[in-house]
């Protein structure tokens, strides 16, 4: 059997940024409940020296869209971090999925030996596209989506497992 990058790489993530609402739509309700400030939770972190709960949402959507883009072969749309409420990170949530579910799946097609090149800081590195997917931007991905869940249930937010993965 044949695995496509396509159906590596879109489903997942358009999978994984419904379930991220779904977190982020049980955390304001929380707040609304407890009548907890909603900026309290979106500029939250676990660290000091960790970014906030609303950036790592920021983070994830970009690693979705980017990897979609650059193995589906298409332009890489820029959208800017102003995001503030949670409504505003539902809005980016959704617009990256609706981009990424209309990549062309054709544009995927020999994806995997394709280079990715990206500039992380000051050094620019080349992936093979598969390399790309499994060892550099799903584990981003998840590591932001993660930890914005992390901070969120940190604070006291009634989410599980099955909350992060959809069956919650």
């Amino acid at each position: 059997m044949t695995i496509s990058m396509y159906s590596m790489t879109v489903p997942y993530y358009a999978s994984m940024l419904t379930n991220l609402a779904h977190v982020l739509t049980k955390a304001e309700a929380w707040a609304t409940e407890r009548k907890i400030d909603p900026a309290v939770l979106l500029n939250d972190r676990l660290a000091p020296d960790m970014l906030a709960m609303k950036r790592q949402v920021q983070i994830a959507t970009d690693h979705a869209k980017s990897a979609a883009a650059r193995l589906g072969g298409v332009e890489n749309p820029s959208f800017p971090d102003t995001e503030e409420t949670f409504a505003e990170l539902h809005a980016r949530i959704a617009k990256v999925r609706e981009f990424i579910l209309n990549v062309p799946q054709a544009g995927f097609d020999g994806a995997e030996d394709r280079d990715i090149t990206l500039k992380v800081g000051p050094q620019e590195m080349t992936f093979a596209g598969v390399q790309y997917l499994q060892g550099y931007s799903l584990p981003n991905f998840y590591f932001h989506m993660t930890t914005a869940y992390a901070i969120l249930r940190h604070n006291g937010v009634p989410l599980g497992k099955a909350d992060f993965f959809g069956r919650g």
